[in-house]
Formats: C-alpha cells, sequence, structure tokens
C-alpha cells in the first residue's frame, strides 16, 4: 500500500526538495508511479511537476505562495469598493435606510448585499474592513439640529472677524463653558483580570459641583465654582469678575445656552459696552470651543483621585485643580492645538 503524505504540511523548502527527488526519478527513467511512491505522493502530481521543469527548468518546482494574489478575485470591482467606503464614510446606517444606528460589520454587510447583490461571511467582511483601514471607534455625538452652513460660516468668517476687531480694539478673546463634575461620574478605565470587572467603591449618596470658566490662547485662566444649574445671576457674577482688573476690552465667545442670552445679561453687556462684549457660537457645536477641551481634562484628571466621600471634598479637589492649571499657561494653550479649535489658536 503506498502512503499519500499530505504536502500542506510541509515546508516550502521540504516541497520544494521533494519536487525535484521526483522529477529526476522520472528523467532518469523511473515509471511515475515509482516517483509517486518514493516520495510519498500521488502520481499526478509527480506528472504536474516532470511537465512544469521540462517547461520552465528547476525553477518551476520551488514553488509559492499559494491562494490568490493580492487583488486578485476580489468579491467587489474598485468602483464598487469606492462607493461603498464613501457611504459608510459620510452616512450613519439610518441614513441609509438599514436598521442600524452604528456601522457594525452586520450593518456593512447589509450595505454591500443591498448595493451589489454580493453577501459576504463575517470573516471577509472583516478582511474587507481592514484592507479598507477601517477601525472600530467610539463614536462622537452630534445633535440631529446642528446646521452645518452656520458651522462653517462662523469658522470661514464670523470668528475671523471677530480676531480682526479684537486685534483693532485691543481686545482680549475669552472662549468660556460651564461643566458639573459628580463623585458618582466614572470617566476612566481601570486594569483588571479579564472577565473580573474592576470595582470602584464610591458613597451612594449623589453630590455635584458645578463650574464656569474662560481661557485665552494666551495661557489665561479664570474660573467659578458654583452650586446647582447655571442662571442668568450666576453667569452675571462670572462675567463681572472676568471684567474687574482685566486692564482692557474683554471679547467673551460662549455657546447659545438661553441663560447667556437673558434679558438680564444683555442688557448688562449693552451698558457695559466699553468693557466686554460677548458673542456666541454656532448652535450645537461645541467641539469649536476650546473650554470644551479643559473641561474634559479636568473631568479625566479628578477620575484618576480618590473619589471624593461628599461635596466638601469634591469642590476643595476641582479649586485645587483649576489653581494649578491657572500656574500651567503652557497647558492652557495646549487646549488650542486640537484640530477642531486650531483655528482659535
Amino acid at each position: 500500500m503506498v502512503l499519500h503524505r499530505d504536502f500542506r504540511k510541509l515546508d516550502p523548502a521540504t516541497q520544494a526538495e521533494l519536487r525535484r527527488v521526483a522529477a529526476a526519478m522520472v528523467e532518469a527513467g523511473k515509471t511515475r508511479v515509482e516517483a509517486a511512491a518514493a516520495v510519498g505522493v500521488n502520481r499526478r502530481f509527480v506528472g504536474e511537476w516532470v511537465e512544469a521543469a521540462r517547461r520552465s527548468g528547476d525553477a518551476a518546482l520551488e514553488g509559492g505562495r499559494r491562494g490568490r494574489r493580492p487583488g486578485e478575485q476580489k468579491p467587489l470591482s474598485p468602483p464598487q469598493e469606492g462607493r461603498i467606503r464613501r457611504l459608510i464614510a459620510e452616512r450613519c446606517p439610518d441614513q441609509l435606510k438599514l436598521p442600524f444606528s452604528l456601522w457594525t460589520r452586520e450593518a456593512v454587510g447589509a450595505l454591500i448585499e443591498r448595493e451589489t447583490g454580493v453577501r459576504l461571511s463575517a470573516s471577509a467582511l472583516g478582511r474587507t474592513l481592514r484592507a479598507w483601514s477601517f477601525t472600530a471607534q467610539r463614536p462622537a455625538h452630534r445633535a440631529t439640529e446642528r446646521r452645518e452652513p452656520e458651522v462653517r460660516a462662523w469658522l470661514r468668517h464670523e470668528y475671523p472677524a471677530i480676531a480682526a476687531r479684537a486685534k483693532a480694539e485691543g481686545a482680549e478673546i475669552h472662549w468660556a463653558d460651564e461643566t458639573g463634575l459628580s463623585n458618582q461620574a466614572n470617566y476612566g478605565r481601570s486594569f483588571a483580570p479579564k472577565g473580573q470587572t474592576p470595582i470602584l467603591p464610591r458613597p451612594a449618596a449623589r453630590v455635584s459641583q458645578s463650574m464656569i470658566s474662560s481661557l485665552t490662547n494666551r495661557g489665561t485662566l479664570r474660573f467659578m465654582v458654583y452650586d446647582g444649574a447655571l442662571t442668568a445671576a450666576t453667569f452675571l457674577v462670572f462675567l463681572r469678575r472676568l471684567v474687574q482688573g482685566a486692564g482692557r476690552k474683554l471679547f467673551v465667545i460662549v455657546d447659545n445656552l438661553r441663560v447667556h442670552r437673558a434679558r438680564r445679561v444683555s442688557a448688562w453687556v449693552q451698558a457695559n459696552a466699553e468693557r466686554i462684549k460677548v458673542f456666541y457660537l454656532p448652535p450645537y457645536a461645541p467641539e469649536h470651543n476650546p473650554d470644551e477641551f479643559l473641561n474634559n481634562d479636568v473631568k479625566q484628571a479628578r477620575a484618576r483621585q480618590p473619589v471624593p466621600r461628599d461635596k466638601t471634598g469634591l469642590k476643595a479637589g476641582l479649586t485645587s485643580y483649576m489653581r494649578g492649571l491657572q500656574r500651567r499657561p503652557a497647558k492652557v494653550r495646549a487646549f488650542f492645538q486640537a484640530a477642531t479649535v486650531r483655528y482659535a489658536a
């Protein structure tokens, strides 16, 4: 009985040597059956090797990488790939009337099948997405009410005009925003053995602390800690503190929160027009306010500290960190280096 070996389990060098041995035996007068028995393969393979050696020489017996060459027999044509990639990059699944909210493999597969009639397995979808350099990422949230033309107009025209006016009037531009911290929030991650969710002990009673701050691209930082939600009265206290001792006119840029546009706020700003002017970002465009990056930094920094047991501890920790930031103008300036706010640097 002739025992056949599985060539697929042999290393390439061994495969090549056995091909040469079998071909040489046939050239020396042995039959293909004898050569096949000697190397442990089916005689059909020996015939193919002999023919290949006669056509192309010994180099043909070296073998090569099996499988498709890069780009061969792809399930989608280049135009199809380009269209699918654009749709994924520019739209959400629900915008394309697909029953998904995020681009998962299942959603991508459904899109490909609908647009091309090609159904891909999960593994094929994974290979395709990797080939396109698409990676799984945590999506950023954006309000559906956001009006992109207004955002583009702000970046291209409105803010450059504000900056030019500030220069002409010798004013200093402040970017302001408010945020809140809680002892119940979990902003960070913690290493733990696989399958064992880390436990963070904290008081059951929820305490929170609010803060409003402003910063400049020169590294100046001002802040005020307060309780509860921001009101027009609280916002006015902050604006009054800003202008005190400023030494020059202030241009303060805030978002479109209703409190920022309250009648009593607008009346006070108008009455103090020689000292302050308030401007408003387009609605639902927080990523274009550098103070948002400061808020994120504060939350991440506080998440690395022990959980405060009460409101006093929460307020003390927040105040201490903000005072430390005031002594680090280089870090404050760094909040203007993100791509979405670099226009204000």
